[in-house]
């Protein structure tokens, strides 16, 4: 039998091979060699975290509140407990360590989503990489991270969401179905992002995503939002999230309140303050200390008829002095981007804020009905209270009142991320303020992150008080709203398909295993992908201080 030869003219009809998934990881560490750097450098500065902090650490009133809710399912009059289901989900492994280990993972994956999208806009890989710097080094983010709070998921999932929402010009309907879920979700893990569904809705309709994208993100957004607003109704007779908003809004005004001015009806007048507005508490203070809240109001603070009372005494306050409730809104965004951080509201509020070298105590109190918070970590995590573990809570503690965002540099990056709408070109005889790219909606992509950004930062300050631990989850959306104003602008030949040559390269494989330009669906004018710019090489109310009803 003779050997047979093979035809060269059918080799070519072969599929060419697939790299296997350890070359594509090479290919991808090796095309991003700085971020994977940094992201190496951010997860090991979580592990010291855990290592020195073994299971987590207690945020006073609010953690109790969301582990005795897990543990006797239930929603709370003063707090959303949202995060109370994800506690729920994890358990049967009775391990707070897991917890915080998932929270660290969800900073990670923050820091990661804004690397993709900023390189999908063509962002120079440096700029991208700076862009995750405030994220991944932040010591309060990691210290947050690490606490049986709900504002690490919050972050996750609104992130998650505008990233599957700029993923690509216009999304399929199912994607923004997930996008609408995961904010409605997040709504009912903190109240404080409340605007973001409105926000995100604006974005489908302004951006002409078409009427089932539009059918898709409200339905998805509400859904979540009604089956929890009806598990409060069956508990308490009242369809809301919370009986608190009145109570937190009441301490708002508080801020400003002249009787004198408001004129309130002799019902509401006991609730007038004697303190000169200058002398008064924080409100985040001030509304757990004062007998006219705490004791007269008819059945509590947060009883349907109290809260109503405290709402109607706050809005009356606002229609009379506007001015005045808009100037305490401004000093909130003041004290976010100043240089010094503040014992704000409260010294006890700021203290859990930080890493200490010592265990934190826990208060044998009732939260939650029928067991105390000591109980309740017990159960939960099956460990000790509070362990601290030398010299690695030594390391993170230092590291956290050195190395964070400072206000200022905050401030920069608010600003900055104008630059990603609007930008300033010189001019003969002066300075001309002109659009990032032509066409009606082309700076849309980069205005969604920078408004996302002013709202989770304004509107807490508006409804509550200001409060150090609210900017967290802001500084992702203006960091990719910064980094955005470093995006090349891309010659278009084919309206229709707007991705450059070459995009795969410079793109995770995730990212590269999408349609190639010219054989499926590609984004049209939103975040793109694109190979390295010009000059890049490539291969490189329970207590809870100022806590919102969350």
């Amino acid at each position: 039998m003779q050997n047979e030869v093979p035809d060269p003219s059918s080799a070519g009809s072969l599929p060419p091979l697939r790299p296997s998934r350890s070359a594509r990881l090479r290919a991808l560490v090796a095309g991003n060699k700085l971020f994977t750097l940094v992201l190496a450098a951010g997860a090991v500065l979580r592990l010291i975290t855990v290592l020195g902090y073994p299971g987590a650490l207690w945020f006073a009133g609010d953690s109790y509140v969301y582990l005795g809710a897990t543990l006797r399912l239930r929603p709370d009059l003063s707090k959303s407990t949202g995060y109370s289901l994800f506690l729920k989900v994890f358990e049967p492994f009775h391990s707070l360590t897991l917890i915080t280990v998932l929270q660290h993972l969800m900073g990670l994956a923050i820091a990661v989503m804004l690397y993709v999208l900023l390189r999908r806009a063509r962002v120079p890989r440096i700029w991208a990489t700076l862009a995750t710097l405030p994220v991944l080094f932040n010591g309060f983010q990691v210290e947050l991270e690490h606490m049986i709070m709900a504002d690490t998921l919050v972050e996750f999932l609104l992130v998650l969401a505008a990233t599957i929402l700029l993923w690509r010009r216009r999304p399929s309907w199912p994607a923004v179905l997930v996008a609408g879920l995961l904010t409605g979700y997040a709504v009912t893990v903190w109240s404080g992002d409340l605007v973001l569904p409105v926000v995100f809705v604006v974005f489908v309709i302004v951006r002409r995503m078409g009427w089932r994208a539009l059918a898709a993100i409200v339905a998805g957004s509400a859904i979540p939002v009604a089956g929890y607003v009806a598990w409060f109704h069956s508990w308490t007779g009242t369809y809301a999230l919370t009986n608190s908003d009145g109570f937190y809004l009441y301490g708002r005004a508080s801020s400003f309140a002249n009787c004198a001015v408001i004129n309130p009806p002799a019902s509401e007048r006991y609730l007038c303050l004697s303190t000169p507005v200058t002398k008064r508490l924080p409100p985040g203070t001030l509304i757990w200390h004062i007998p006219q809240v705490m004791d007269k109001v008819p059945g509590g603070p947060v009883s349907v008829a109290g809260n109503k009372m405290l709402r109607d005494f706050a809005i009356r306050a606002i229609e009379a002095q506007p001015v005045s409730y808009a100037h305490v809104i401004v000093n909130g965004v003041v004290l976010s981007v100043d240089w010094k951080r503040y014992d704000y509201p409260s010294q006890g509020t700021v203290y859990d804020y930080y890493f200490h070298t010592r265990a934190q105590s826990v208060p044998n109190h009732v939260w939650i009905p029928h067991k105390t918070a000591r109980q309740d970590i017990q159960a939960y995590g099956r460990q000790g209270i509070s362990r601290v573990v030398k010299p690695f809570a030594y390391l993170m503690s230092g590291y956290e009142r050195v190395f964070y965002l400072y206000g200022p540099l905050f401030g920069l990056i608010l600003v900055m991320g104008l630059g990603s709408i609007i930008r300033v070109t010189r001019r003969p005889g002066g300075f001309r303020l002109g659009r990032w790219r032509a066409g009606p909606d082309a700076a849309l992509p980069s205005g969604l992150p920078w408004a996302c950004a002013v709202v989770l930062l304004v509107f807490p300050i508006m409804v509550a008080d200001f409060d150090y631990r609210y900017v967290l989850p802001v500084v992702p959306f203006a960091c990719l709203a910064a980094g955005l104003a470093f995006a090349s602008p891309v010659s278009r030949t084919d309206p229709s398909d707007p991705s450059p040559a070459g995009a795969e390269a410079a793109l995770p494989a995730s990212a590269a295993d999408e349609p190639a330009p010219g054989t499926g669906p590609a984004p049209a004018d939103g975040l793109r992908e694109g190979t390295a710019p010009e000059g890049e090489r490539e291969g490189e109310p329970t207590r809870s201080a100022t806590s919102l009803p969350t």
